[in-house]
């Protein structure tokens, strides 16, 4: 069977004007992940990132400069537009705003509020992305990786796009879904096989790159 090893990006930006970006911590975890891969003489048919800055860093760092790894960047793997979802859901409800300064728990409680009312479409975007136009795209996206020749699949992606995957895989709820965005860990290794029938998971949210007693301060959820 082929295999498909689905990775969320690095330590992005978090807090900072340009989330985009992956943080210093950030570059170690995906070299460190490149590492692990080179150890055990992994190498991929076929390599895709999402198109976003920390997709594209991320699948960089894991690969290195190896002539063997060109990166094809999909936008189907994006994450969706997490900061207008937020705003939208915080002007319709300003009462649930953190206060300055609050812990990131507070804001992570915020996003799982307003991804809740996106998905059930009682939060007004005027011209964004739906929830099923999301899912739509991540899974066509999936499915251009299942019905092509590849053996040994690659990508890079974000916690939400990875978790409508693995709710359409696993015939799970939305609030499900939800709940794997929120635990999805930093360069965390989510490994697939698949065949003509579909995909199967085979592991879910491992970092063993990082799951050492030297590294394990390195293990982040954003």
């Amino acid at each position: 069977m082929a295999q498909m090893i689905l990775v969320r990006h690095a330590q992005a930006s978090f807090g900072a004007h340009d989330y985009d970006n992956l943080s210093d911590l950030g570059h170690q975890q995906a070299a460190l992940l490149g590492d692990y891969f080179a150890q055990r003489k992994q190498s991929f048919d076929l390599v895709v990132a999402g198109n976003m800055l920390r997709h594209k860093q991320t699948a960089g760092g894991i690969v290195g400069q190896s002539n063997k790894h060109i990166i094809t960047t999909d936008a189907g793997w994006n994450e969706f537009d997490f900061e207008t979802i937020v705003a939208a859901y915080l002007q319709a409800s300003p009462e649930q705003a953190p206060v300055s300064g609050a812990p990131r728990s507070q804001w992570y409680r915020v996003l799982k509020k307003a991804m809740l009312a996106w998905s059930n479409e009682s939060l007004v975007l005027l011209g964004g992305e739906t929830w099923v136009q999301f899912c739509a795209r991540v899974q066509e996206s999936a499915q251009s990786i299942h019905q092509s020749d590849h053996q040994n699949v690659l990508v890079v992606s974000s916690g939400g796009a990875m978790a409508v995957f693995l709710m359409a895989l696993l015939n799970t709820s939305v609030e499900q879904a939800i709940a794997f965005n929120l635990q999805i860990k930093n360069t965390s290794v989510n490994h697939f096989y698949f065949n003509r029938a579909g995909f199967q998971l085979n592991s879910f949210n491992n970092v063993p790159h990082l799951d050492t007693f030297a590294h394990l301060a390195k293990i982040t959820y954003s």
